[in-house]
């Protein structure tokens, strides 16, 4: 693809600065892409590896789905969910809890990564960063758990990507933080499904306030209290 993929624009020293409306645009892209892997095709399709790095861009920087090697059928991995979980290998960052935990995945793995991404969209960050918490204090903080308590404070804009200079419409970011901190719930019964993700992300239904998954909190502080 012509604009390569997604990370380049938001990871590495880039010319090209993605706008909010084309950010925006990506985000229900990739959603109409996962809805129709999940729900349009014979069987429901589970890609397992959605990151940036799989995301191609065209010249209209219209968004592709791609790199299907980690692909599972959903039937398939019904039938057959001991070996494949013992053979697929997501990206660390990605991973669901479920998935980590053992248990047979379903599609709701693709809305988690899915929400890890739509972060890093926002945000211009690895999904791994730290965020240095109020006050001047030197304290690291797991970026989607920071993101989720500052959404719940109201404080969306500070967790917008700097490098778009104020130029965001706020209205959309605050649903887009909200769209992704429901799909990184801990339990996939409380992540919505792709279709509803685009529904959302139009405009088209409303979403309350998502709490913050206490999976990723409990994960953060232990790995804080390990290594401080």
């Amino acid at each position: 693809m012509s604009n390569r993929s997604l990370d380049v624009h938001l990871f590495r020293n880039n010319t090209t600065i993605l706008s909010w409306t084309i950010r925006y645009q990506i985000a229900i892209g990739v959603a109409r892409g996962l809805t129709y892997l999940h729900e349009g095709c014979r069987d429901c399709i589970i890609h397992c590896d959605i990151k940036p790095e799989n995301i191609l861009l065209d010249d209209s920087f219209i968004p592709k789905v791609a790199d299907f090697g980690m692909t599972k059928l959903l039937e398939r991995v019904r039938r057959e969910f001991s070996r494949v979980l013992t053979t697929m290998r997501g990206t660390a960052g990605y991973l669901a809890p479920e998935w980590i935990s053992g248990v047979a995945v379903t599609q709701k793995v693709d809305v988690y990564s899915y929400g890890m991404m739509l972060l890093e969209i926002i945000s211009g960050k690895r999904n791994s960063s730290a965020s240095c918490s109020s006050g001047g204090s030197n304290c690291d903080v797991y970026f989607p758990v920071h993101a989720a308590h500052k959404l719940l404070e109201g404080d969306v804009g500070s967790l917008i990507d700097h490098m778009l200079h104020g130029d965001v419409n706020l209205d959309e970011a605050k649903l887009a933080c909200k769209v992704a901190c429901w799909c990184i719930q801990d339990h996939e019964h409380d992540r919505p499904t792709m279709r509803q993700v685009v529904q959302i992300l139009e405009g088209l239904v409303e979403i309350r306030m998502p709490s913050v998954p206490r999976v990723l909190e409990a994960m953060a502080e232990s790995s804080h209290s390990v290594w401080s």
